[in-house]
């Protein structure tokens, strides 16, 4: 199977990509400060050269005294964490990459302890008690508001300093999946009950990172099934549901839409062969990224304990076959990427063997 289809220029708007190619979302923890260093510039910087059309940058927090939940991940406000950014925007401009910070805000994650104020709880949507203390801090409407106003602070900053789009972190149990899941969110106000009443969140949000970019800054939105706390989890059944959930969302301003999955070659539902990328762009219309064991034959949670297994470099074969019949846009690649820099430009070339495997150590090093 030819992979010229990874490798042909993608446009939306003012988007253009020069290949189809995505590095994924990762956290690295190698930001001591919160503030992205010279390491982590030229972490993006190897990929944008080695044909990575566009980076969409581990997992950065917004300005909220509560959207942190782990160490040395970097931050997307102050001067000094927004100057690092700049830095790291102009590395990879320079080699002929696009680049999007993913906005990201824990939510109940959190925990008391956590960098950078050890008094703050997880903030959610639902007030959680353990022993008498606050461990998470159930959402005022003034909270919302405040958390909203800080994810279009951060997406006019990403403008600002030249970022070509944001991604907002709907996805994985964080903060905005908490207000979708009914497990999570017992609330009984407007932003609780119904899934389009739990979606409330989502949709204000984007309307105001809408609002604070103008038209013609993309937009994408990054969400999941599955949850961290349940990797089993279903937030819709049917197809039907899925549309009835991302209408409001692809109407608030998404423009493109990010479907995490573990491993991108399973049928999101019985009788088609679609993953949830597929279904995605078949009811919104609108572009799809595809994720989830690109390039390896192991998928990530093997490697979330302790453990001496390898994924080797797999075939591709599937995934070109589903590109080239348009059932999503773009394809995010992660540990593949993670361990190789130069892991696009190996499989452009046909040097597939050359390709290097993944183990947990290379969550170790920043290459």
């Amino acid at each position: 199977m030819p992979v010229q289809a990874l490798f042909k220029p993608f446009h939306l708007g003012a988007l253009e990509l020069p290949t189809r190619v995505v590095m994924a979302p990762m956290t690295r923890s190698f930001s001591p400060g919160g503030v992205p260093n010279s390491k982590v510039i030229e972490y993006y910087r190897r990929r944008a050269a080695a044909g990575v059309g566009l980076i969409i940058t581990e997992g950065t927090t917004v300005g909220h005294i509560a959207s942190n939940g782990y160490p040395n991940v970097p931050q997307f406000f102050g001067d000094a964490p927004l100057a690092g950014w700049k830095k790291v925007v102009d590395a990879v401009h320079a080699e002929g990459g696009k680049i999007v910070p993913q906005l990201w805000h824990v939510g109940s994650v959190r925990r008391l302890g956590t960098e950078p104020d050890a008094s703050v709880p997880g903030y959610g949507p639902s007030e959680k008690l353990k022993d008498g203390q606050v461990v998470v801090h159930g959402m005022t409407k003034q909270d919302i508001q405040d958390v909203i106003a800080a994810f279009a602070q951060a997406a006019k900053d990403a403008q600002s300093i030249g970022m070509d789009g944001v991604e907002i972190h709907g996805a994985h149990g964080y903060l905005i999946d908490q207000f979708f899941w009914e497990g999570s969110n017992q609330r009984t106000d407007e932003y609780g009950g119904s899934l389009a009443n739990r979606s409330r969140f989502a949709i204000e949000l984007i309307q105001a990172v809408r609002a604070a970019v103008g038209e013609g800054f993309p937009i994408i939105f990054r969400f999941s099934q599955w949850k961290q706390q349940d990797y089993t989890a279903r937030l819709v059944q049917t197809p039907e549901a899925l549309g009835e959930f991302l209408k409001p969302l692809s109407a608030a301003g998404v423009d493109i839409f990010h479907c995490s999955t573990r491993r991108f070659w399973e049928p999101e539902f019985d009788g088609s062969d679609l993953n949830l990328a597929g279904w995605t762009r078949k009811l919104t219309g609108k572009p799809t990224i595809t994720v989830g064991s690109v390039g390896l034959d192991g998928e990530f949670l093997q490697f979330m304990v302790n453990t001496d297994k390898v994924a080797q470099p797999a075939s591709l074969e599937n995934l070109l076959e589903r590109l080239n019949k348009e059932e999503f846009d773009l394809v995010a690649v992660g540990r593949a990427l993670l361990v190789d820099p130069d892991w696009a430009q190996k499989v452009r070339e046909g040097r597939e063997q050359d390709i290097l495997p993944f183990s947990r150590e290379a969550l170790m090093t920043l290459v």
